[in-house]
């Protein structure tokens, strides 16, 4: 097989195919399916992926691949096949399937220079171009650019005096480490150390050493272990009794941390009859998927440990998916605690050396079981045994940008190829799985009751309106403040929980009504107080916070909303003695960050952790009897279908955090508006009722499970432009549609402009309509001359889970 069918690192919609390339001789039988490959593709050099080989192409005239990039594949078969489906199911090109399955380190980078070509006299070229060159042939092209002009350039390049070079550059570095080692035999080390005179003590010691190992050993191991310094090594290496090398040794992002082996413990019953049918499955070989409903501390951790023991028995492997970084530190804890170095850890907060190295253990064969986020569904292991989804509602599971995947579908498709179960755990699982486990394409497995039969924490729910009116202007309400100052007293840790990042959400003059928005988006600013800045969280513009309102100049410019530090100094106000841990997007972003703060809370070193998002599911500390939410519904006025589901869920996931062990737990949660179902019913953690209560509303607004629904965005920087290909595209759609589908739009999207763009959304609803993303396809190719060079954007999400 000479010919390779290789996809290029291009992502535009006519180069979406594989292109044929012949392998040179001395490759052939060297480039396999799954590769990473150089080729040149006008008049660059780019990676190219191998998707097959062949004997024969349609083309008479091919270019070569330049060389390969890998000595083996870096996509088994498997995972080629998978790309297929992620570009059918989400309209992706294939280029973003394949890069979306590699660590980052695999991502190439290009390199742009310019070269002086052979037949060119320096001497006689134009001044600017001697300055560029100045005695070297080959330069950057920033450096030219700098120096020239781009017109000059091009003209040069046309006349062939000067080249442009593409250079394809890995990303990857591999971790290397100084090792010694010795060619000679037993017996020639014992005559060379009997050769040496007699004052050389140290190096007979190092000898002596190598007498009794015949592996070679790292540098430092070495110096340490015999107390020598690095001279002694070297005098050895240059009378040639000792030589030294390079060895590849894995970056571990866990090296200083010692993990205590754990057991299998107990199982309740609830445990037992749950992880029957997982087993037989396992046994048998089967492909299901499994939605195991376990209130918070019903035990499911122990089912996922027992269930990968079985899977591992059989010699078969384990990925196990957590949402985000939130939960990867106890979550390694205790899978590093149970399998040890057989298991690898993928999360964002590694570096992207760590991320390979990881990364390489699995493809190697050398780790049993994955723990990570979402993209670690894409580990690339051979025999699969069993996919587990903790918490499965979460959103981030969902990828917002090309490949628009969520990691539940690609889970249960890789589930049919290894013929293994799908485990789906949660406490508040989404609608459209409970749904589907009510109809039967899912299997039902419920855990009803907490572990030691301990009682689900007691919840008062306080209206926010009631405090104002009898004149209570602080952020607490005299409850909380009370049961706060209990816990205190008893030494117990509390939680409080915060629905949002920065410091507060906008500014706005109180005499005008003005609100501080960004230049570039419709949205207003949000004001970080510790470095007293306003930024846009969507591009990133910053300014300075205003003293006086641009618009009528009043000083009654105020601050509305509550950020994580402005409850961090109310606190500190009124209860000093109080040590508080504040756990949110500012003071977790350095590296192992998270870990050391949760860390520090485990062993005591403060009464309360207060913070967003991040500490909402979890967590598992046995002296928490305390939760406070400060404001429950921040995420209920979100235009959006799913914002009752979602402030459900996060509600009873951070209630869920409180008396978990002995100690029972009480949880308060603040309110504005206490009648809605949505808090109510996570202030009973009814999962039932709410379930009932939500297929409701969303059966009388046709959204999801009972319909499926498709986003389409356009955005342009022209208004009238996005308008009117926004029509044009929904009018098309409609077309193609039966008539029981719905299309609704063209509208603006909830934020009408981001980064000077605008935004129009038109939204489909149907339930089976098979032609639809042939439909699709067929639209994005049509408008792809304009996307191209018209500054036309076009996004497409099957299923979205942000409609803003």
């Amino acid at each position: 097989m000479n010919i390779a069918s290789i996809v290029v690192d291009v992502p535009a919609r006519q180069i979406d195919k594989p292109f044929d390339y012949l392998i040179p001789d001395h490759l052939i039988g060297m480039i396999q399916p799954g590769m990473r490959v150089i080729v040149p593709f006008g008049p660059r050099k780019i990676q190219g992926f191998v998707t097959g080989l062949k004997e024969t192409s349609d083309y008479e005239q091919l270019k070569a691949l330049i060389e390969p990039m890998d000595l083996t594949p870096v996509l088994n078969k498997e995972l080629l096949a998978l790309g297929d489906w992620l570009t059918e199911t989400t309209l992706c090109y294939k280029i973003s399937a394949y890069q979306v399955m590699i660590p980052p380190a695999l991502k190439a980078k290009y390199e742009k220079k310019l070269k002086l070509s052979s037949k060119a006299n320096l001497e006689e070229l134009p001044f600017d171009i001697q300055a560029i060159f100045n005695n070297q042939d080959t330069v950057t092209w920033e450096e030219a650019v700098k120096l020239s002009s781009l017109s000059l350039l091009q003209k040069e390049a046309a006349e062939g005096n000067v080249e442009i070079q593409y250079i394809v550059k890995d990303r990857v570095k591999k971790k290397k480490l100084k090792a010694i080692y010795t060619k000679l035999s037993k017996d020639q080390l014992s005559i060379e150390k009997e050769n040496l005179p007699a004052h050389v003590v140290k190096q007979k010691k190092v000898i002596d050493f190598f007498l009794h190992s015949d592996e070679p050993v790292e540098m430092r191991e070495l110096l340490s272990a015999l107390g020598v310094t690095s001279s002694v090594i070297k005098g050895l290496i240059q009378k040639k009794i000792l030589a030294e090398m390079d060895i590849e040794v894995y970056r571990d992002p866990y090296e200083d941390r010692n993990f205590t082996r754990t057991e299998p413990l107990p199982l309740t019953e609830d445990q037992e009859d749950s992880i029957r049918p997982i087993l037989a499955s396992i046994e048998e070989n089967k492909k299901e998927t499994f939605l195991l409903y376990g209130v918070t501390g019903s035990g499911k951790t122990e089912v996922y440990l027992q269930s990968i023991q079985k899977v591992l028995q059989k010699g078969k492997e384990a990925i196990v998916l957590v949402p985000e970084i939130s939960l990867t530190p106890q979550m390694v804890k205790r899978f590093k605690g149970r399998f040890g170095d057989q298991v690898a850890v993928l999360h964002s907060g590694l570096s992207v050396g760590e991320k390979y190295d990881e990364w390489r253990k699995i493809q190697r064969q050398e780790v049993k079981v994955v723990v990570g986020a979402r993209s670690a569904i894409f580990a690339p292991f051979q025999n699969l045994g069993i996919i587990i989804i903790d918490e499965e509602h979460e959103t981030s599971y969902k990828q917002e940008e090309n490949p628009k995947y969520h990691a539940r579908d690609v889970a249960i498709q890789r589930s049919l190829k290894h013929n293994c179960p799908v485990v789906l755990g949660s406490a508040t699982p989404s609608l459209e799985s409970y749904a589907r486990a009510q109809k039967g394409v899912y299997k039902l497995l419920s855990m009803p009751k907490r572990m030691n039969n301990q009682s689900l924490p007691s919840v008062d729910i306080i209206d926010m309106r009631e405090e104002l009116r009898d004149g209570n202007r602080s952020m607490f309400s005299r409850t909380l403040l009370e049961k706060i100052k209990d816990r205190l007293e008893k030494k117990e840790q509390i939680v409080l929980f915060l629905n949002k990042r920065g410091h507060s959400s906008f500014v706005m003059c109180r005499d005008c009504g003005y609100v501080v928005n960004c230049h570039n988006c419709d949205i207003s600013l949000t004001y970080h107080r510790f470095n007293q800045h306003m930024k846009c969280h969507y591009c990133g513009y910053e300014s300075v916070a205003p003293k006086h309102c641009p618009e009528c100049n009043s000083e009654h410019i105020r601050y509305f909303g509550t950020g994580t530090q402005k409850v961090e100094e109310e606190l500190s106000k009124i209860l000093p003695e109080a040590k508080v841990i504040r756990m949110d997007v500012d003071t977790t972003s350095r590296k192992g960050s998270h870990e050391k703060l949760l860390d520090q809370f485990q062993e005591g070193q403060a009464d309360i952790l207060l913070g967003t998002q991040m500490i909402a599911k979890g967590l598992d500390f046995p002296n928490i009897t305390l939760v406070g939410v400060l404001s429950a519904d921040t995420m209920l006025h979100l235009p959006d279908f799913r914002s009752s589901e979602k402030t459900f869920q996060l509600l009873t996931q951070v209630s869920g955090r409180a008396g978990r062990h002995e100690l029972e737990g009480e949880v308060v949660i603040q309110t504005y508006t206490p009648e809605h179902y949505s808090v109510e019913l996570a202030g009973e953690q009814d999962y039932r009722k709410f379930y009932a209560q939500e297929m409701t509303v969303r059966k009388i607004h046709k959204y999801p499970p009972f319909y499926y629904i498709s986003l389409i965005t356009v955005s342009h920087e022209e208004l009238l432009k996005a308008v009117s290909v926004t029509e044009k595209i929904t009018a098309y759609i409609q077309s193609k549609l039966s008539k029981d589908a719905i299309c609704l739009g063209p509208v603006a999207s909830p934020i009408p402009k981001i980064n000077n763009r605008y935004r129009y959304q038109c939204l489909i609803k149907y339930k089976r309509e098979p032609d639809l993303n042939k439909s699709l396809k067929k639209m994005l190719d049509n408008y792809q001359q304009e996307i191209i060079s018209g500054g036309l954007q076009i996004s497409v999400d099957v299923n979205p889970f942000i409609l803003m």
